[in-house]
C-alpha cells in the first residue's frame, strides 16, 4: 500500500469538513433562525439601554415649584433611586430622602439575559447550517437537539416576556403620578407638590412587542426543525441505519 493510499484512508471523510452553502439562510429554517437573531438584538438593545427621569414640582417655606428629580433605568431597582433635595436646607428640615418603590430586576435581567443568549445560539445554529447542513441533515442528533432548545426556547420566551410586561406595568405605577401620594413631605402643611414628568417608555414598550415577536417565530420555527428530525420521517434514520451496517451476508 502506497503512502498516499494510507493517508488518504486515515483522513477524516469529506462530510465532516465545512462546506460553506448560504442557500439555507433561503428556506425556512435558517430564514427565521436569521429573524430570531435580528430580533433578540432588538429585545436587549431596547431593554436593557433604556434610562428614564421622573421629575415633581416641589414647594415649601420660601421655595416654589422646585424641580426635584429621580433617576431610574436598567436593571430598574427603584428602591435604591432617591429623590433630589428639594434645598439645600431641604425646606427648613421638612424634607426627607424618598425612595422610589419596587425591584424589578429579576425580570428585567432574565428577559435581557435570555435574549443575549438566544442571540449567541442562533450565530451557532446559522453557522452549522451555512457550513454544516450536510451533517445536520446526515445525524439524528443534531436536529432533536435543535429542536428540544427551540421549543424550550418559545416557552421561555412566553414566560420571560409576560415577567417582564408584568413588571413594566409596575414600572410606570412606580414612577408616575401615584408617587405624589406616597411622599410624607407632600403631605405637611406648608408643603406641596406636583408631578411635572416621566420619560417616556416607549422602548421598554417595544421590548415587550420584540419579546412576542421572538416567542412566534421560535413557536412556529419548531415546525420545521421537527421537519428535519428522524421523528417527521423515521424512514430516513431507518434507510441510513441500513446502509451504515449492511446486513451479514452468508459465505
Amino acid at each position: 500500500m502506497s503512502l498516499f493510499s494510507l493517508l488518504t484512508n486515515l483522513s477524516p471523510p469529506k462530510m465532516a469538513g465545512l462546506q460553506l452553502h448560504l442557500s439555507p439562510l433561503l428556506e425556512p429554517l435558517g430564514f427565521l433562525r436569521a429573524l430570531e437573531w435580528i430580533f433578540s438584538i432588538f429585545v436587549f438593545a431596547t431593554c436593557g439601554g433604556y434610562k428614564g427621569t421622573t421629575t415633581i414640582l416641589v414647594s415649601c417655606k420660601g421655595l416654589v415649584n422646585k424641580t426635584v428629580t429621580a433617576d431610574f433605568g436598567y436593571p430598574f431597582r427603584l428602591n435604591t433611586v432617591v429623590f433630589s433635595a428639594p434645598d439645600p436646607t431641604r425646606c427648613s428640615g421638612t424634607w426627607t430622602d424618598f425612595h422610589l418603590v419596587g425591584n424589578f430586576s429579576s425580570s428585567a435581567q432574565f428577559f435581557v439575559t435570555f435574549a443575549v443568549l438566544v442571540f449567541l445560539y442562533c450565530i451557532a445554529a446559522i453557522v452549522v447550517y451555512v457550513g454544516y447542513m450536510h451533517l445536520y441533515r446526515n445525524t439524528g442528533k443534531i436536529p432533536l437537539i435543535d429542536l428540544v432548545i427551540t421549543v424550550m426556547a418559545a416557552f421561555l420566551w412566553l414566560v420571560s416576556t409576560s415577567a417582564w410586561a408584568k413588571a413594566l406595568t409596575d414600572i410606570k405605577i412606580s414612577t408616575g403620578p401615584s408617587i405624589v401620594r406616597e411622599i410624607a413631605f407632600c403631605k405637611l402643611p406648608g408643603s406641596s407638590c406636583l408631578f411635572a414628568s416621566v420619560t417616556s417608555m416607549g422602548t421598554l414598550n417595544v421590548s415587550v412587542a420584540f419579546g412576542l415577536l421572538n416567542m412566534i417565530l421560535w413557536g412556529g420555527n419548531a415546525w420545521f426543525v421537527y421537519k428535519e428530525t428522524s421523528l417527521h420521517n423515521p424512514s430516513n434514520s431507518t434507510s441510513q441505519g441500513s446502509r451504515i451496517y449492511p446486513p451479514a451476508t452468508g459465505i
